[in-house]
């Protein structure tokens, strides 16, 4: 047995959350795509099926009072808080990471007086030239409702690019691509001291790593739910907004479950007090609350350890990809630096999609990004060490 694979061995028997992976539907696979869908969680087909059966079948309507549906969102979203660093009652549960991506980015440029009826002046939206597109197409459309310009920067570049025009600045947390960390601390002080608002994406660091919204006064944020939180395909995102921001906060996207009186079927709209007027319409409740079953797994789990789990695995699995692979043959472009680092490697390599291809035929399941770039993400529920010296040796194997 080589020295990587007794190394794995001592580093799993001494992990504190090795426990959790019994909580997941796995099988003898090598799963390092939790990064863009995580694994069953063992909670959720019984929940489901209770929801389908009794709830539905069942209760019927009587459901959204009797069995909770009506106050998901909110509640759900308090579940979500603390894996995000939030205080109860900031976070809405619902539609898609997009849809809460266009509602975040209008209600900044509003709350910042901004746009062509702003008072402000502030008529530039800067966004992560480097993000995920959606993010880039959506913040487009927000900037043509509101008046705006949009400018797109790279992380890199945004201290350089604030100014007095800046209303609203997007970014993501971790780049999805690369695997890069940006500083949401550092970045959200500049933004703020420029006049203007941040509003981050968390989808590739919400359940892999501390954020800090609350400690670092980030004005909102969105996430996806299916990756590390391991929601379910599909399953709704969510939108933040601090406690001092809801009272303005101005949602593009108003809807009959975001009016403080959704069943008085009026013509005018007054908004929900508080976080409930990001909602729009009837909650999905199917994929809602197989999320709610999901996130029972992390009851009781410090984020912190999370982290500290995350870099020992990438950090491992670095080391067994030198060990293995034979030189010259990847790259990596995720930083070695812990604090630039979020929970995944990419690896560029020539061939790299016919690369993937038979890593995923030999059981180890990553993904492939064009043109030349092998993605692992590391979930540090589920995720063992002995996962990763086979992930860096099957690979190894292959070139």
């Amino acid at each position: 047995m080589s020295e990587l694979r007794v190394k794995a061995e001592k580093l799993d028997s001494a992990d504190e959350l090795a426990q959790l992976r019994a909580q997941f539907v796995l099988d003898d696979t090598v799963y390092l795509d939790g990064n863009s869908l995580g694994a069953l969680p063992r909670s959720v087909p019984g929940r489901v099926e209770d929801v389908v059966r009794r709830q539905w079948g069942s209760l019927r309507i009587r459901s959204w009072d009797e069995s909770g549906w009506w106050t998901a969102p909110e509640r759900i979203g308090d579940r979500i808080a603390p894996l995000v660093g939030a205080a109860a009652g900031q976070i809405v549960v619902g539609d898609s990471t997009s849809v809460n991506v266009f509602k975040a980015v209008v209600g900044a440029v509003r709350l910042a007086g901004g746009g062509r009826e702003g008072a402000s002046g502030r008529d530039e939206i800067l966004v992560d030239a480097t993000t995920f597109p959606t993010d880039g197409y959506i913040a487009a459309s927000a900037a043509r409702l509101t008046g705006c310009t949009l400018r797109p920067v790279a992380p890199g570049e945004v201290l350089e690019a604030l100014g007095e025009r800046t209303a609203a600045v997007l970014l993501n947390h971790v780049d999805y691509r690369t695997g890069r960390l940006h500083d949401l601390p550092s970045l959200t002080a500049a933004i703020h001291q420029a006049g203007a608002l941040a509003v981050w994406d968390l989808c590739h660091s919400a359940g892999a790593l501390p954020v800090g919204l609350d400690e670092h006064g980030v004005d909102l944020a969105v996430g996806c739910t299916y990756k590390y939180l391991n929601g379910g395909p599909g399953s709704p995102a969510y939108l933040y907004v601090r406690q001092d921001h809801q009272s303005r906060f101005d949602s593009p996207l108003p809807g009959w479950n975001s009016h403080a009186d959704p069943f008085g079927m009026t013509p005018d709209f007054t908004p929900a007090p508080g976080a409930l007027r990001g909602r729009v319409g009837t909650p999905d409740i199917l994929s809602m609350l197989a999320l709610e079953a999901a996130l029972e797994v992390w009851d009781d789990v410090s984020i912190t350890a999370v982290r500290a789990k995350s870099l020992a695995l990438t950090d491992f699995f670095l080391e067994c990809v030198e060990a293995y692979v034979p030189q010259g043959a990847v790259e990596s472009v995720t930083p070695s630096a812990h604090a630039e680092r979020g929970s995944q490697v990419a690896l560029r390599c020539d061939g790299a999609g016919e690369v993937m291809r038979r890593l995923i035929e030999h059981g180890v399941i990553g993904d492939f990004r064009e043109p030349d770039v092998l993605r692992f993400g590391f979930t540090p529920l589920y995720v063992g060490f002995g996962d990763v010296e086979r992930a860096a040796r099957v690979l190894g194997e292959i070139l």
